[in-house]
Order: C-alpha cells, then sequence, then structure tokens
C-alpha cells in the first residue's frame, strides 16, 4: 500500500526548482507543485522533451509560472551557467529537488575528468546545491530533498578514495550513498540557517529507468509504483509541516527510517564533502 502525501499546503508565491522534471517522478512532482501554484523551473537536459511536459503541466493545472531551464549534469559548466542564471534572474529559491538521475551509464568520463555516472547521481547535484545555498538561506525557510534509494543499502564500507571508479550495478549503489551522507553533512552545516534537507528512498518505479528492456518495462508495469506514487515521499518532504527535527534524515514512503548500515560513519561522511569540494573545483587539492 503507497502512502500519499496529505498536506493541502498552498505554494502560491513560491519557487521551485526540480531536475529531471520532463519525465517519471520528477514530472509528477513539478505536476503537483504546480496544481498548488508554486513557480515550477524545470531543469533538464532534453529541452524538447521538457518543453513537451511543460506544456502539459500547464495544460492540465492552468499555471502558467513553470518555466525551463537547460541544466547537463554531465557538465559542471553546465551546473555553473544554470546556478549563476538562477542566482541572477530568481529572487527566491524555496524547494530544490535534486531528482534526476541515472543507472547502468556507459563507462565514461566527462569533461571534468569524472566518471560519467557519478557526475550525473552525485557531483552535479552536490556542486549545484552548493552554489545556491545563498539564495536558498535568502528564501528561509526552505528546503533541499535529495532523491536517493535504497540500493546504497548494497554498499557497507563507501571507499570515499576511490568514487571515480567504474563498479557497474554497485558504482549506482555508492552514488545513493553519497547522497545520504551529502545529506546528513549539509544539514549539519545549515544547523541555524531555516534551511533543512532530506533523502529518500521512493520505491521501485515504473520509470525510463527500464527504458530498453520488454520484459522489465512489462513486469514493472505490474508490480512497481507509478512515478505519481514513487513522487509521494518528494512531495510529502517538500510540503510536510512539524518535520525540521528530522533535519538531515532518510525517508521510505512518507516515514522517517532508520540510517542504512552504511551510512553511519560520520568521519567519513565529513571526508566525502572535503573530497567532492575538490573533484567539482571548489577547493583546491
Amino acid at each position: 500500500m503507497v502512502n500519499y502525501c496529505k498536506s493541502k499546503k498552498s505554494l502560491i508565491g513560491k519557487t521551485a526548482i526540480i531536475t529531471g522534471a520532463n519525465t517519471g517522478i520528477g514530472y509528477e512532482t513539478a505536476l503537483e507543485f504546480a496544481k498548488r501554484g508554486c513557480r515550477v523551473i524545470m531543469a533538464c537536459r532534453n529541452q524538447e522533451k521538457a518543453n513537451a511536459a511543460r506544456e502539459k503541466i500547464v495544460q492540465a493545472t492552468g499555471n502558467e509560472n513553470v518555466v525551463v531551464k537547460s541544466l547537463n549534469l554531465d557538465s559542471l559548466a553546465s551546473v555553473r551557467a544554470f546556478a549563476k542564471d538562477i542566482n541572477e534572474t530568481e529572487d527566491r529559491l524555496d524547494l530544490l529537488i535534486n531528482n534526476a538521475g541515472a543507472a547502468q551509464l556507459p563507462d565514461k568520463t566527462t569533461e571534468d575528468g569524472l566518471q560519467l555516472e557519478m557526475a550525473c547521481n552525485y557531483f552535479a547535484p552536490f556542486l549545484l546545491t552548493i552554489l545556491l545555498l545563498d539564495l536558498l538561506k535568502k528564501s528561509a525557510p526552505s528546503r533541499i530533498v535529495n532523491v536517493s534509494s535504497a540500493a546504497a543499502k548494497m554498499i557497507h564500507n563507501l571507499n570515499v578514495e576511490e568514487l571515480n571508479k567504474y563498479g557497474g550495478w554497485m558504482l549506482y549503489c555508492r552514488t545513493k550513498l553519497c547522497q545520504i551522507y551529502f545529506t546528513q553533512e549539509l544539514a549539519k552545516r545549515l544547523e541555524g540557517t531555516n534551511v533543512t534537507t532530506y533523502s529518500l528512498h521512493p520505491g521501485a518505479v515504473n520509470t525510463e529507468f527500464l527504458r530498453g528492456s520488454t520484459i522489465g518495462s512489462w513486469v514493472a508495469s505490474k508490480v512497481f509504483k507509478t512515478p505519481e506514487e514513487g513522487a509521494q515521499t518528494t512531495i510529502y518532504l517538500a510540503l510536510e509541516d512539524g518535520i525540521d527535527e528530522h533535519n538531515g534524515e532518510h525517508f521510505e514512503d512518507c516515514k522517517r527510517v532508520k540510517p542504512y548500515c552504511g551510512a553511519k560513519d560520520e568521519e567519513k561522511r565529513k571526508k566525502l564533502w572535503e573530497i567532492s569540494e575538490e573533484m567539482v573545483g571548489l577547493r583546491q587539492k
């Protein structure tokens, strides 16, 4: 049984950024925010698909305050350009939803020397968040929601010295554990700012993650959550009142869960932050 977000909160006057908002969980999140009157910024790589998704959202909600902006997560230059545009053109930012992600990408190195999947799932969202923190603080109370995965449970001992190493499916698991550690450390660093952050596992969701697999898609349609169902915990963490005391914690099915066994090392969490700053050019090596 799926838990749905029950909040009736209006988002009129609020601004949200959602990465990967043209499909799947991201689209459903954007649609729900638009229904509530939010200014929604869809940060997407594929502009054609994003503009088509925007039209659907506007038609469904009557909210014209939905915009598409280009963001390519395999390029730190694109992340910096996007953040610069937001900081120069937006008066406020109430919600940052780091939703976009990918699994089983080719073993390639980006223009920044980063492993492609690590760049898209972790390093780019890390940099994007840091670059938007001042605007989030200015707009407080505000929230950062990081869409992770229970796949992080597969990593029991994260080696922060080998973040760029390819590892097939385990690489995806590593990226998701890094997101959880990032959320924990970010929460510590944001104490007293009225900006809070949360990570989540959306559940097994029938999205474009399974594109290219006819059997996988058929099975997913029968047993997995729909994108609307998968978006509920993201929406819950963006809207629910009274969860500030759980800043930095992890959620599933709109409920707080205990930290995964591989996400309890405070020293590793701090070291990951330092290395991440170096890898994205925020700190000299």
